[in-house]
């Protein structure tokens, strides 16, 4: 069993200190909450990450899911009962969710903060959740006043579990092309087709499963233009809302993967003998409209998968190196933590980077989703909700790349014991590798960021970005400590515009190319957006660095003085800290922007015309 790390400070100091979670306290829906109560939220799920999920992430690792080819029946892991049951009890499951349907109607940031405990401990376990509750929210919005009345408070209480069937054999990320075919018989649908890749398509948790599944009615027309959702459950219900008989929709296997073994994925099959009967969710022919509710409130958690996978892989490579003695120190020869060699500082530093600047990209992103839910102002709520937008795609794409390179970091830091099963981080490697191609493929989100989100609403939401990281750049154009970093920001700000503005202009005429640049665009953008709020949060910080130091007599220009400052005191190094990663992603990340960017404006689409 790997013990669950996690850097709690950090969390709190990305919530409150940076992102100015505090600001939803002025609001009328979050006016009763406070600090203090919000402080012992994050402390419970920490405690229940630890505790509950992490001592069976590398059980259910091992265990995995099984599928019984005679019954068609699907078996999680055993430590799972037990702790639904819990995570149920304990209230998580709805979190966020309406209260009048049985949810908490806590901030979708704080739930996000929460998931971060929860996704470092057990992952697999957690995607059942993210499913569910996605799945009744569809209801939500969606269902009719009958449908709301027998599946919510059931789907956000647990009683009942929910997935989301897109994907079908062939098709792929091409949802357009599904097959699977809707007939309408009296008040409700005949469901037949197919589905692939269902996270939690079938098991043993639950008495049903509620299946939002898209589907052509008879004569709509080809295209996602011609989809509709449905609501499909997996034994149909009785008027009094309990469970009844079978729906034909069966499960015909489960995948065998790379990682998130405890995470059964399903083929399911609809309607073999033409009985399994489906409800309607929103209107005829506008299923990938209302879809995309699930989708995109799905990509920023997969976002935090990589964000927080890789901060539980740093938190266990830094753990090591302070204690693993190897060598000698390279400028005193004396007997060594691995920690004080070059190249693993070096391989350390990368990793906190990622880890902390892509854990503050998706809290920044959550709590514009709360401010733009509880904006009074309308222009206030569409400002907040573009930069969302803009961001979602970014959140996703980069932190999940980003995150798994940042993770075989810490495989490397370890050496050969990364490589061993027991250390954990290798399996949060394997689990972490389906974010990036889940939820949309990562060149989808740099196309969907190049070809619709900046381009939305005149390109306005693009701008407030940019405006954002102006506001920091002159603030502190001039600061002793992080102006040249300042500058570094800013010079990256610049190429940025240029290039977004350069394909603004050949988008037209040459579509191609644009695809053929929009993920390393994502990268730039996401390699600015990670070195602003990374600089940011060095801002907030250096202050407080001052004033210890003042107190405790020590010079910050005294690179000797400050190091022992940080060895004895915490609140030095975690400061010190926050500035210098920022220092470090500026000169080694944020530095190369402008340089990539000329790349990608000289860019005339050759390599398509590579024969392989």
């Amino acid at each position: 069993m790997v013990d669950l790390i996690a850097d709690t400070r950090d969390v709190r100091f990305a919530l409150f200190d940076h992102a100015g979670f505090e600001k939803l306290f002025q609001t009328s829906r979050y006016k009763d909450l406070d600090r203090p109560t919000v402080e012992a939220i994050l402390d419970e799920a920490f405690k229940f990450a630890r505790t509950q999920l992490a001592p069976m992430n590398a059980v259910a690792d091992a265990e995995g899911c099984s599928f019984d080819k005679a019954t068609g029946k699907v078996t999680v892991p055993k430590p799972y009962h037990e702790a639904y049951k819990l995570y149920r009890e304990n209230g998580w499951l709805g979190f966020v969710h309406n209260p009048e349907w049985g949810g908490q109607g806590m901030p979708y940031s704080l739930g996000l903060a929460c998931n971060d405990f929860f996704f470092g401990g057990c992952l697999a376990f957690c995607l059942k959740m993210l499913l569910g509750t996605g799945a009744a929210h569809l209801v939500e919005v969606f269902g009719t006043e009958e449908l709301k009345a027998i599946y919510l408070r059931k789907m956000y209480e647990g009683t009942w579990s929910g997935t989301m069937c897109l994907t079908e054999a062939g098709a792929g990320s091409d949802v357009g092309a599904c097959r699977t075919r809707a007939r309408k018989e009296g008040d409700h649908y005949l469901i037949e087709g197919e589905k692939i890749f269902i996270t939690f398509g079938d098991h043993d948790m639950t008495e049903n499963i509620c299946h939002a599944v898209l589907a052509r009615v008879e004569g709509a027309p080809e295209g996602t233009r011609g989809l509709s959702l449905f609501l499909v459950p997996k034994r149909r219900v009785n008027a009094d809302g309990s469970v009844g008989a079978p729906n034909d929709v069966t499960c015909s296997g489960i995948e065998h993967k790379m990682g998130i073994h405890g995470s059964p994925t399903c083929t399911l099959v609809f309607g073999a003998d033409g009985a399994c009967h489906g409800w309607l969710l929103g209107e005829e022919g506008k299923g990938m409209r209302a879809m995309f509710q699930m989708m995109n409130e799905a990509r920023i958690s997969v976002g935090l998968q990589g964000a927080a996978l890789s901060n539980a892989a740093y938190q266990l490579a830094l753990a090591y190196a302070r204690d693993r003695k190897q060598g000698k120190h390279p400028a005193t020869g004396r007997d060594a933590n691995i920690l004080e060699h070059p190249d693993v500082k070096l391989m350390l530093l990368w990793q906190k980077a990622i880890a902390e600047g892509t854990r503050a990209l998706l809290y920044r992103a959550a709590l514009y989703f709360d401010l733009a839910e509880t904006a009074e102002d309308p222009k206030d709520k569409e400002r907040y909700q573009g930069l969302l937008e803009l961001l979602t795609p970014i959140a996703k794409a980069f932190s999940t790349d980003r995150g798994y390179e940042a993770i075989t970091l810490s495989i490397q830091t370890l050496g050969g014991y990364g490589y061993l099963r027991e250390y954990g981080v290798e399996q949060l490697a394997r689990d972490t590798k389906i974010a990036s191609i889940y939820e949309g493929t990562n060149g989808i989100q740099a196309m969907d960021l190049v070809a619709r989100k900046v381009p939305a609403r005149g390109g306005a939401d693009f701008k407030n970005l940019v405006g954002l990281v102006s506001a920091l750049v002159s603030e502190h154009a001039k600061h002793p400590v992080l102006g040249q970093a300042m500058a570094e920001l800013g010079k990256a700000r610049d190429a940025l515009v240029a290039t977004t503005m350069h394909y603004a202009k050949v988008a037209a005429e040459k579509p191609a190319l644009l695809m053929l640049n929009a993920s390393p665009l994502l990268e730039l953008f996401g390699t600015v957006t990670v070195g602003w709020l990374l600089l940011e949060q060095a801002t907030l910080a250096w202050p407080r660095l001052e004033a210890l130091a003042a107190q405790k007599g020590v010079k910050l220009d005294d690179a000797a003085a400050l190091a022992a400052l940080c060895q004895g005191d915490e609140d030095a190094r975690f400061y010190a800290g926050k500035v210098e990663t920022a220092k470090f992603y500026a000169a080694r990340a944020v530095s190369l922007v402008a340089s990539k960017a000329e790349v990608l404006r000289r860019s005339d689409g050759t390599e398509l015309g590579v024969v392989l």
